[in-house]
């Protein structure tokens, strides 16, 4: 099949890799991303895992916390610029209120959310015509904890980043808060290890694999020898996902595990909002775009 410039193009972006190696992959893969992405770490070309969740898109996230209640929400705009004028940092202030006094479970029931001036999605939709660029509602999360427990929140930079983690065990606000900064910071996906789903595992275990038998360092060690170091290749991949096994960022050379047994804490769950995360700018008509803008 004739790959194209956009997919080569994806998979840069998501690996770091080569132009030629990465239509080298997609020609092997026929075209799959995902596979593509595999293939290239098997052949040790890959540069990083870790720009599959590039950021392209501008906006904000947000999150606010009332009584037992805690929510998070993104606004996309097409530049940084208008994610800073004051009508748009008013309209993330009357979705906060909104969607804090209605908890809705789903982004579609946000949109239609009333608030005194029409529905959440005539407020975006008015949003998007006096500003003059698309302005788009992403995503919510409404998240609950008992009386027992306490939240942590933290935006970061005004909100390119949002986080929220329910802690109980302990009622000291600056734990909770300090773990919110670390989920914040350092991006993890699950609470522990035994959170990750067992496909995910053995995807990860199937590829290690793939990547030790071609490497001829691992040629005649034993069959236990080997399986001690395949376990500990995908006990590695997993550390920096899991919040548990993630250094605390106020000190380095200790885990997150010891700084909640220290503090007699435990994370029950947390939530976290990247702006823009996993969303891909088409830088090649974004100038373009602008200057129509610009031009109206």
């Amino acid at each position: 099949m004739a790959i194209t410039a956009a997919q080569v193009k994806e998979l840069r972006e998501k690996t770091g890799a080569g132009m030629m190696d990465c239509k080298k992959a997609l020609t092997e893969c026929e075209g799959d991303i995902a596979k593509a992405v595999d293939w290239l770490r098997e052949k040790g070309i890959a540069k990083s895992a870790k720009k599959e969740g590039r950021i392209a898109a501008e906006g904000l996230t947000r999150v606010a916390v009332s009584g037992n209640t805690a929510v998070l929400f993104e606004v996309n705009s097409e530049t940084d610029f208008v994610s800073k004028n004051e009508q748009f940092l008013g309209l993330m202030d009357t979705l906060q209120e909104a969607i804090l006094a209605n908890k809705p479970a789903t982004t579609e029931e946000a949109l239609n959310i009333q608030t005194a001036e029409g529905t959440i999605n005539d407020l975006i939709i008015n949003a998007t015509a006096t500003i003059g660029e698309k302005i788009s509602f992403r995503r919510v999360a409404v998240i609950e904890k008992a009386d027992d427990e306490i939240f942590g929140s933290y935006m970061h930079m005004g909100g390119s980043i949002s986080a929220v983690v329910v802690v109980k065990g302990t009622q000291d606000a600056t734990v909770a808060k300090n773990l919110a900064m670390q989920v914040a910071s350092m991006a993890p996906k699950y609470v522990s290890q035994a959170e990750v789903p067992g496909e995910e595992v053995e995807h990860e275990r199937e590829l290690q694999l793939q990547m030790m038998k071609a490497d001829p360092n691992m040629a005649n060690k034993p069959e236990k020898v080997l399986e001690g170091i395949l376990k500990g290749k995908v006990d590695k991949h997993f550390k920096d996902q899991c919040l548990l096994d993630q250094e605390y960022f106020l000190e380095p050379k200790t885990k997150v595990s010891q700084f909640l047994k220290d503090n007699k804490a435990e994370v029950v769950t947390f939530v976290r909002f990247q702006t823009g995360e996993g969303i891909e700018k088409r830088e090649e008509n974004f100038a373009e775009e602008v200057a129509a803008q610009m031009a109206k």
